[in-house]
């Protein structure tokens, strides 16, 4: 039977330090010496999934194989480790509170006072332990969200004293940090580190590894007043200065044997090798490309960059397979509706419109997509955005005057969107949704045919509303093929445009799948697209 051994991430002095970046790069080195890893992340929010959660706030909701909307995290996790993760790799408090008030409704804890020691902390154990009794991986990853020291985070670190005292060496606790630069003094600061490893100490934890944020490299004087005062091996204070993409993390944590030192605290023979060459390649042509496009990403979210994040990777993903930087321009759906095409498009190579909910800034979208088809200029609809182009085509080919998603006009004479037979009457939003992997069928004669190389495939969705079938047959008659079809339930998942040179509608969300090492092909399609435009622009 395989012991699992368990590493924790926590972070402190300030938010967004980048906690998911280091533990996704930690699994990517652990797995190049030859261990199974599995990463999940715990969130002190309240809301049981972040599916309701407002974009500006939170960001991208991702979404994995088995339907669970998730912390963008996950995403990061994904891409780097390749190895999809479930509804069991994200857990928030709200989830926590919720699993304990059914089990005492149900009266599993006989009758006694149900407190947050020993109830809610043994809920969170069971939670993290849960990929570990599965007996597939060496390591657990835990990051958990937040900062040290918050009081919604002081559960989850009294969940991790406890679990260091019953395991011993079998956990391993890095706390990553802020160390900041003053440029008056012209001084990097550890005071903020010692605060924040004081803080976890009150709480009965001892970080194991100290990974310190900077803009400026420790010398050896800082290093060791980090470890004198903060009660760690010199060896183990580790430097995380920033770079120029996330994607260079995983080869400074290899120079800083940030893996060694993991491996060396949880008593693990450390293989002499490693391999990571195909990251490695990855890294050179990011940093070297031959080639370079710009696409336009049209959305309502543009503003905030977390809010498409696994749009942006994967692009980057699609960009490196064509060997090509990917400039990305955001063009705020709401504000092009007034604003002239030929200007906005002008220094584009493709256009890519993005997911999203609700009626803000659709007519944007929708205008984005009638320039894109008259111009021939390469387009990827995601989503909202293949709706978005089934409006269009609607309106401006068939002559359904007025063509509408009932999402967004409930009273349109003609709904090309329209929402599915069985979400109809359901008030709550939460969970409601077409959410996770489905089966798509592709028309061997199609563009996605020829670049995922299969007829049968899988990709995940979050959504609720789909095409219309009463018009499928008037839209394959007048030139937008129906392609690719779930299997199942006879749904519409992939729209092409005849007589176009790259026109791609897709009712899933194929980014949540790209990775370092499996770029989409879609993505590297597009991107390729884009590429031929610009020869022949």
């Amino acid at each position: 039977m395989k012991k699992t051994k368990y590493i924790f991430v926590t972070g402190g002095v300030s938010s967004s330090l980048g906690k998911g970046i280091i533990s996704a790069s930690l699994a990517k080195l652990l797995q190049g010496r030859g261990f199974s890893v599995t990463i999940q992340k715990l969130d002190p929010y309240i809301n049981v999934d972040p599916g309701t959660l407002n974009p500006y706030e939170h960001g991208e909701c991702y979404v994995t194989e088995d339907g669970a909307e998730t912390d963008l995290d996950l995403g990061h996790y994904e891409r780097y480790s390749n190895t999809p993760t479930s509804q069991a790799n994200n857990v928030t408090t709200g989830r926590i509170y919720q699993s304990v008030i059914q089990k005492e409704r149900r009266g599993e804890y006989l009758g006694t006072t149900v407190q947050v020691v020993p109830h809610i902390t043994d809920e969170i154990k069971r939670c993290i332990q849960i990929l570990g009794e599965t007996d597939k991986f060496d390591f657990v990853i835990t990051e958990i969200g937040g900062t040290v020291g918050d009081i919604e985070s002081f559960p989850f670190v009294e969940a991790i004293r406890q679990m260091r005292w019953e395991l011993g060496k079998d956990v391993a606790v890095i706390h990553l940090t802020l160390v900041p630069y003053l440029a008056a003094a012209g001084e990097l600061k550890t005071k903020p580190t010692q605060h924040s490893v004081k803080t976890l100490l009150e709480q009965g934890v001892q970080p194991d590894i100290i990974v310190c944020r900077t803009e400026h490299s420790l010398n050896e004087s800082l290093r060791a007043k980090i470890a004198q005062f903060c009660n760690v091996e010199l060896s183990s204070v580790i430097e995380s200065i920033d770079a120029k993409s996330i994607y260079e993390v995983p080869l400074q944590m290899l120079d800083e044997k940030l893996d060694i030192e993991v491996l060396r605290k949880t008593n693990t023979a450390i293989p002499e090798k490693i391999d990571i060459e195909n990251w490695r390649r990855f890294l050179n042509r990011l940093n070297n490309p031959l080639h370079e496009v710009t696409i336009a990403i049209v959305g309502k979210y543009v503003e905030l960059k977390d809010a498409y994040k696994s749009i942006n990777e994967s692009l980057i993903h699609g960009g490196v397979a064509n060997e090509t930087k990917v400039n990305l321009k955001r063009i705020h759906s709401e504000h092009i509706e007034s604003q002239s095409f030929d200007e906005a498009f002008s220094d584009i190579d493709a256009i890519l419109v993005a997911p999203g909910f609700g009626p803000r800034g659709i007519e944007g979208k929708i205008n984005a997509i009638k320039y894109a088809r008259e111009n021939k200029i390469p387009f990827f609809g995601i989503c909202l955005g293949m709706q978005c182009a089934v409006v269009e085509f609607g309106r401006n080919v068939l002559g359904l005057k007025g063509a509408h998603s009932s999402e967004m006009n409930p009273n349109t004479k003609y709904p090309v969107i329209d929402l599915m037979s069985n979400q109809k009457g359901i008030e709550h939003l939460g969970g409601t949704m077409r959410l996770g992997a489905y089966n798509c069928r592709l028309d061997k004669n199609s563009k996605a045919f020829e670049l995922y190389g299969e007829i049968m495939i899988s990709e995940r969705h979050r959504h609720r509303y789909e095409f219309n079938n009463k018009y499928r047959k008037q839209y394959n008659e007048n030139g937008m093929k129906t392609v690719g079809i779930n299997p199942e339930n006879d749904l519409v998942e992939v729209i092409e445009l005849e007589n176009h040179p790259w026109f791609i509608g897709v009712q899933f969300h194929p980014e949540y799948k790209s990775t370092v090492a499996k770029p989409h092909p879609l993505f590297t399609g597009f991107i390729a697209a884009a590429l031929t435009h610009k020869t022949i622009k």
